[in-house]
């Protein structure tokens, strides 16, 4: 069975330039070894991307060892569905792409919240 996203179709891939995901897959896949919940697909701006690092999670910064280039505003990552919630609290969540987010981001936030934000919002 293939993994859903909060609509309950097919999750579609998020990005692969940076190749993002958990697994580094392209997609916002999880599984039990994902302790963040990394299942958020959404497109990272200079506001959300300062507030992460201000929670000590610098995604903006390359780290080589782990084959991380660093996140500038305009790219796709799945992110943590707990940060995403926490930056939408204080208006800062960025966009997102909900065919690319994976149904268990709805275990941090819900489908009405992620909604606004959705990058196609007749979705």
């Amino acid at each position: 069975m293939s993994a859903r996203n909060v609509l309950g179709t097919e999750l579609t891939p998020c990005g692969y330039d940076p190749k993002t995901g958990f697994y580094r897959d392209g997609c916002c896949n999880t599984g039990p070894e994902d302790r963040g919940n990394h299942t958020v697909c959404a497109i990272v701006t200079t506001e959300f991307l300062a507030i992460s690092k201000s929670r000590g999670n610098d995604l903006s910064s390359p780290v080589p060892a782990f084959g991380f280039p660093g996140l500038k505003p305009g790219d796709r990552w799945c992110l943590c569905a707990a940060r995403w919630e926490e930056a939408r609290k204080v208006g800062l969540a960025p966009k997102v792409d909900l065919e690319a987010t994976h149904e268990r981001a709805l275990e941090a936030t819900n489908l009405v919240d992620l909604k606004a934000y959705s990058l196609n919002p007749i979705q």
